[in-house]
């Protein structure tokens, strides 16, 4: 045996024996119940978490009675016309909100053409460079009688949706709703009980009562606030420059606002089916 088979046999030696690799356990699909699965939310609408009250530590007397427990009700404060300077009170009082935001700004796309956005960003031009600022507009609402929207503005995007959506709780008012149809006797609002015009700038936005099964027959960005407010079915007719989005929405936040504000006499909301906020 020469030298080199001698260094070999030495190297096998020293060389411990591979350890068995342990088994890899089978993955168990256990089956899920039905009160497990969770319902389907539409793409870009986003459901709030349960608020935790214990961390808020209200500063104005109206949010000191909501956690103290005097005020449960968010009727009692949008009826009396009180001022909501807490987003927190609103978290309290209306559990379920939703959100979303609206597509107001423009993006580059390809080969040079324009992309909607949710972003709405704007410039500034200055010695050190362009500063440039995002705005967003955003809509909260239970699908119940509920709805507010917000404008926010930031250098940055997620700052300026967090100043949306908490200036469009700020904002939140109780709509009125009825039945489009003297036939429905259902009982279940889906519509507005009158017709009303709401207007921002050039764009005149009028809402129109449609009776069940009609759905939304308006612009997509105004069937996003809408539909948060609880309403199925409407007729509309538009005026101006309505390629404006966000003239667009807020023309027909304020018809929203007028139908709210509307004095409509007691025979009437019972022939419409007229309720006052959320489902009886």
């Amino acid at each position: 045996m020469n030298m080199t088979d001698e260094k070999t046999e030495a190297k096998a030696a020293v060389i411990p024996e591979a350890t068995a690799v342990p088994p890899v356990p089978a993955v168990v699909v256990l089956p899920v119940s039905k009160d497990e699965v969770v319902a389907d939310v539409p793409l870009g609408i986003s459901k709030y978490k349960e608020f935790d009250s214990s961390n808020w530590n209200p500063k104005t007397s109206l949010g000191k009675k909501v956690k103290a427990g005097e005020i449960t009700d968010i009727d009692e404060i949008l009826d009396k016309g009180l001022k909501i300077l807490e987003p927190e009170i609103v978290d309290m009082l209306v559990p379920n909100l939703e959100s979303d935001l609206f597509q107001v700004g423009q993006s580059k796309g390809k080969f040079g053409g324009g992309k909607r956005s949710i972003w709405r960003q704007t410039q500034k031009k200055t010695k050190e460079g362009n500063k440039p600022s995002f705005g967003a507009l955003a809509v909260v609402g239970n699908r119940n009688g509920y709805v507010g929207i917000g404008a926010g503005k930031s250098k940055e995007t997620v700052p300026a949706r967090e100043k949306a959506l908490r200036n469009a709780k700020l904002n939140l008012i109780k709509i009125r709703r009825g039945s489009g149809s003297w036939q429905d006797t259902s009982g279940t609002p889906n519509t507005i009980p009158i017709m009303q015009t709401g207007r921002c700038g050039s764009v005149r936005l009028k809402l129109i009562p449609a009776p069940r099964g009609t759905n939304l027959c308006l612009e997509s960005e105004c069937q996003k606030l809408l539909r948060l407010a609880g309403i199925k079915d409407i007729y509309s007719k538009s005026y101006g420059h309505t390629t404006t989005k966000l003239n667009m929405i807020k023309a027909c936040f304020d018809a929203l606002q007028k139908v709210a504000k509307a004095k409509l006499s007691d025979s009437y909301k019972k022939m419409t089916g007229t309720v006052d906020g959320r489902l009886v």
